[in-house]
């Protein structure tokens, strides 16, 4: 009888044991996070590692980092809705909402976004219209600021030719003018401030695009809402403190704020759909 008892108590433990494992594995599930690659790997690491690491601390859910190398190797990781969170261009979100219901949650409401085309300093080029026929360097084919509405308002607004040059990163591009290998390069201005300054000083802007609302940082519809409403408010209340502004800083968001898919719909009007190459 003493060893049946000792045997059911040995079986109960076992259930026990089962029991809790599923429910540790949901503890540690995380959720990926991709990000559009403006910057090298190495960068894009070192700005938001932190602030994934600040997240866990805030809600207790688990983030794993995942860098894409080039801006088309982003956009088919997005078009298949491999992120659950994911840091985007304002078209991207257009796209990604149509195709996998991806939604913004905050993005920076200090400032907008709006592209630039740049020139070396000592460049005799100080029109747009003389760049018919020039080697123009673009990050991608479908950076929204950096590529997209230069080169529609080139054909659109100049009705001049280029013959664009994808050089994969905006540092790419800066440098690739810098160097001489391109007339000219499509950027945007955040990214042209955060160059070290014995490279953003050898360059001078000609062009600026139409202002847009900027990258939003979204979410897939798998994510359940209630955790993605709680990384919502966290990042709302980092933005609340001085270590977290200066994380949010280097993104650049200069003011986190509330996104919705309607500050995006202006650019539905820009009729940019030609220009997005699949």
């Amino acid at each position: 009888m003493k060893a049946y008892k000792l045997i059911s108590i040995s079986i109960f433990l076992v259930f026990l044991v089962l029991l809790r494992v599923p429910v540790e594995a949901a503890d540690e599930a995380s959720y990926s996070v991709g990000i559009v690659p403006q910057f090298d790997t190495r960068l894009t690491h070192s700005i938001w590692r932190p602030i994934l690491d600040d997240l866990e601390q805030r809600t207790g859910v688990k983030f794993s980092l995942r860098g894409s190398t080039t801006i088309p190797d982003f956009e088919r990781e997005f078009d298949k809705g491999l992120f659950d969170f994911v840091y985007m261009n304002p078209y991207h979100i257009i796209r990604a909402n149509k195709q996998n219901g991806y939604r913004p949650l905050v993005r920076d409401i200090d400032r907008q976004l709006y592209g630039i085309v740049v020139v070396r300093d000592d460049s005799s080029i100080e029109r747009v219209a003389q760049l018919d026929g020039q080697i123009v360097a673009f990050p991608a084919p479908n950076a929204l600021g950096a590529s997209l509405m230069s080169r529609a308002a080139f054909e659109t607004e100049y009705g001049i030719k280029i013959r664009p040059k994808y050089v994969k990163t905006h540092s790419s591009v800066y440098l690739n003018v810098a160097l001489g290998r391109a007339a000219a390069g499509g950027g945007v201005q955040k990214t042209l401030a955060q160059q070290p300054d014995e490279l953003k000083n050898t360059l001078r802007v000609i062009y600026e695009t139409s202002r847009v609302a900027p990258h939003p940082f979204a979410v897939h519809p798998r994510v359940p809402q209630p955790v993605s409403e709680q990384i919502k408010a966290a990042l709302l209340a980092m933005g609340e403190t001085e270590s977290g502004k200066k994380m949010l800083a280097l993104i650049p968001i200069k003011q986190i704020g509330s996104a919705s898919l309607e500050d995006y719909e202006p650019l539905n009007q820009l009729g940019l759909d030609q220009y997005y190459q699949d």
